[in-house]
């Protein structure tokens, strides 16, 4: 039994774009190069040739047999995701392997992938959008990482309590799993880190530029005492649930371009 939907979007006067067009406007917008020496993923076109036509474009967070037998169903030519099938390397396709690949080649469709490039992109990334979620202002880059960054840090227009902050995260598409908190900071809270997904990393920076909380997906272990000992609220909205953000917002860019688009939302509830 599947736990995916679809959502498509048929634009009245659809065209076709070769794929290495797209992955090249894609690769432009994102800034993908320049990732390339802090992100272990693949970026860019993982699956397919630059000359297939391209009409119908699915989107989804993650690259899995689940999406991209959903992504074949509706007779997409692209299937553009956030994680991908190739992170520090492929040594060979057989197993899972190829059964993902498979279905790409099976389907005669194309895999673009867009990871920390899509993290960090300042307006349209997974952050940024997160960001937008949660109404904050005065936003400046944040997560640093190698030179570049992997989120934004913001401001509230008037302080917000630990519960006000939990059910804006509660409408992102957690999968009915509650937000964690780990509850170290002030009572009102005025300022926060985003890094989307699994960015606990980030507490120390955090701390150093004075913020009252981080927002993320996932925690680790050291980071209750590392937040304890910061006086930094950590909320832990899921992994899934707080990267969906930047695939839309690329999904939106396309429909721009006049092509057909489908968002298929699969969350696991991590």
């Amino acid at each position: 039994m599947t736990s995916h939907r679809v959502t498509s979007r048929l634009q009245s006067s659809v065209w076709g774009m070769k794929a290495a067009e797209i992955a090249g406007r894609f690769d432009e917008e994102l800034r993908t190069e320049e990732y390339a020496h802090v992100d272990p993923s693949a970026n860019g076109l993982q699956v397919g040739t630059g000359d297939q036509e391209v009409s119908h474009v699915a989107f989804a967070v993650d690259a899995a047999q689940e999406t991209v037998a959903a992504a074949r169903d509706v007779g997409a030519d692209l299937l553009v995701t956030h994680h991908g099938f190739v992170f520090g390397g492929l040594d060979r396709v057989t197993g899972v392997e190829y059964e993902r690949i498979s279905g790409l080649v099976e389907g005669e469709m194309a895999l673009y992938t867009s990871h920390l490039p899509l993290d960090g992109h300042q307006d349209l990334g997974n952050a940024a959008r997160l960001c937008e979620h949660l109404d904050l202002g005065n936003r400046s880059p944040f997560g640093e990482e190698g030179g570049l960054y992997l989120g934004q840090a913001g401001e509230w227009p008037s302080p917000r309590s630990v519960d006000d902050v939990v059910d804006a995260l509660a409408e992102l598409p957690t999968g009915d799993q509650d937000v964690q908190v780990l509850d170290f900071g002030p009572a009102e809270l005025s300022s926060v880190g985003v890094v989307t997904g699994s960015g606990t990393d980030w507490l120390d920076e955090a701390a150093a530029k004075d913020l009252d909380a981080l927002v993320t997906g996932e925690g680790k272990q050291a980071a209750y005492h590392r937040a304890q000992e910061h006086g930094v609220t950590v909320f832990l909205a899921g992994h899934y649930a707080t990267e969906t953000g930047g695939v839309r917002a690329l999904q939106d860019l396309v429909d721009s371009w006049g092509l057909e688009t489908t968002f298929i939302e699969a969350p696991t509830g991590l």
